[in-house]
């Protein structure tokens, strides 16, 4: 996940399940097991991992995963290092060190990063070992490649789905809407009596309204035949913009941040009664809301069809990729591999993981808020229905600003949705150019 709404979320798994989404905030790294080995030693020296998993109270610790691992593969042997800052100080500490031959042979990075540690040229081209071991996850799979060379395998997710009070939607007689059409019908029902069934989260354009658009069937970018393809203001562009704005027009949407005070008040005091939201926000909801009448009133649902059927897309999520420099890849990846498909261990690291090899079990708490749903049974299902082809492109954080500014500009109506997707388009042009890297016109 990225990192403002990562960081957020922090406080909120570890009251509810004794999880977390994030790296804590100081700076450093520190040794879990053997002496430290650089990605440059022998082929028999040790594996380092370089992770940023809370590592908490409760949770299945990395370290101790490890020493399982150790103990099943001694030809193998790897040593996890926690780094304990934020992730782009965890960036920039790799960034320097495998440039100077002493940076860890896997390392965890955000799906945003990928590109541009590629690009950077800091990645080592596992393709031969990756691809073997495809069947083993969701479409995150992609998030880990570039143009058709993979770096490294997925670990969780962020697709999205959709968060409702149930009784709400029972006293206003409306049903789950299982595409836009019915999804615009009851929100003009739901706005007729004081409610909304969703709202237009203005500062979380970027990953919200881009993982709409995969789930509508838009490719953002490629790279192909050495130059990136940028396609951004397409069909599936129109489909989410038409979608929204149509709601902003009818008044039938609450227009908030997400991040701030007023949408949390909402979903209390039960003004919002549903929301599009990434499947990590369901452990963040339900802490919100423990301590209200909400509880056991909320559900959740897949997201409505965009167009494409049961598609959904990208929002938030990491993976574990080979650095450059590494001295053993195979054995990299065989680690890697292992690792995230320890889905119980993963799940109690706050994580909606993304192998499909096996089931996460939802924790007693979440389930209580959720009314007994089996919650993280329907996360699956939105994993197995990840949109498998949509890739990121380097210096896509500074796609970020200008869709907000245009997003803040339809929600008070100043401006039309569509302009966000103008300007995502256009501001990813300039920062492709702006960074030497060739654009097919």
């Amino acid at each position: 996940m990225h990192m403002s709404r990562r960081s957020m979320s922090v406080v909120a798994l570890m009251s509810v399940t004794a999880m977390s989404l994030a790296a804590c905030s100081s700076s450093g790294a520190k040794t879990d097991g053997a002496a430290s080995s650089s990605a440059s030693a022998d082929k028999g020296a040790t594996i380092t991992y370089m992770h940023r998993l809370p590592d908490g109270e409760g949770m299945t610790k990395v370290s101790s995963l490890v020493e399982q691992w150790n103990k099943e593969h001694p030809d193998t042997q790897v040593q996890a290092v926690k780094f304990d800052g934020k992730a782009n100080e965890m960036i920039k500490k790799l960034e320097t060190d495998v440039k100077a031959g002493s940076g860890p042979c896997l390392a965890q990075l955000g799906y945003a990063e990928v590109p541009e540690m590629f690009t950077k040229g800091l990645l080592e081209d596992v393709t031969q070992y990756a691809t073997q071991y495809k069947p083993n996850y969701s479409g995150a799979f992609s998030q880990m490649g570039v143009g058709g060379k993979y770096f490294g395998l997925p670990q969780d997710t962020g697709p999205l789905v959709y968060y409702y009070n149930k009784a709400e939607f029972e006293k206003l007689g409306i049903k789950v809407p299982t595409n836009l059409n019915e999804f615009k019908a009851a929100a003009k029902t739901a706005a007729a009596k004081g409610k909304y069934i969703s709202a237009f989260e203005t500062d979380e354009a970027q990953f919200g309204l881009s993982a709409q658009a995969a789930a509508a069937g838009g490719v953002w970018y490629k790279a192909e035949n050495d130059k990136w393809t940028v396609k951004i203001d397409d069909a599936s562009a129109k489909t989410v913009a038409d979608f929204w704005q149509s709601m902003l027009d009818d008044k039938t949407t609450f227009v908030t941040e997400r991040w701030g005070d007023s949408f949390t008040k909402a979903l209390t005091d039960k003004t919002l009664i549903g929301t599009i939201g990434a499947a990590w926000e369901a452990p963040l909801i339900s802490s919100d809301l423990a301590k209200t009448d909400n509880k056991g009133e909320w559900a959740v649902a897949q997201l409505p069809d965009f167009g494409k059927g049961a598609l959904t897309g990208p929002d938030g999520g990491s993976g574990v990729a080979v650095m450059k420099g590494c001295a053993n890849p195979k054995g990299a990846m065989e680690f890697n591999n292992w690792l995230n498909t320890q889905v119980d261990a993963l799940v109690s690291q706050g994580l909606v993981v993304a192998t499909t090899t096996g089931t996460m079990k939802t924790p007693d708490s979440v389930k209580e808020f959720y009314g007994g749903q089996d919650v993280f049974a329907e996360l699956s299902k939105a994993n197995a229905n990840l949109a498998p082809d949509f890739p990121y492109i380097p210096f896509f954080s500074s796609v970020g600003a200008p869709m907000t500014k245009a997003a803040t500009a339809a929600g008070d109506g100043s401006g039309k949705v569509i302009d966000i997707f103008k300007a995502a388009q256009e501001q990813s042009v300039k920062s492709l150019k702006d960074g030497n890297l060739p654009v097919a016109e």
